[in-house]
């Protein structure tokens, strides 16, 4: 009987980890669209509209940007951070750098309940 309920303990604490990885629901499929060229860390892309999907790596978040039209894809390594609550709608916030260059800091999709941040 003790084996019994340990291991229902062990499947009840599983299951809670399991609805708290939820809670940072994101969408695996958006699209986004840039006017300009856009610096994402190290990677460059093109102006254009792109297909994003959140993936992962490992441990690791991964974002594939692949442009429309084209077999060009990038992939970026990002984090995601809690929002207080679901997204109301995109957002996306740049640095902007000596020459106008425009750094992506973070991507928010509506509907999501974290945002992608970028590093450097």
């Amino acid at each position: 009987m003790r084996v019994f309920r340990y291991v229902g303990i062990l499947l009840l604490l599983a299951s809670a980890v399991a609805f708290a990885k939820d809670k940072l629901s994101v969408r695996e499929l958006n699209r986004v669209k840039f006017d300009t060229a856009v610096h994402i860390g190290s990677t460059v892309l093109p102006a254009g509209e792109y297909e994003v999907r959140h993936t992962m790596e490992g441990q690791e978040h991964v974002m594939v940007f692949k442009r429309q039209g084209r077999k060009d894809e990038y992939k970026v390594k990002c984090t995601l951070v809690p929002l207080d609550k679901s997204a109301p709608r995109n957002q996306a916030t740049y640095q902007v750098k000596a020459g106008n260059e425009k750094v992506l800091q973070e991507l928010v999709f509506q509907g999501d309940s974290a945002k992608h941040v970028f590093g450097e």
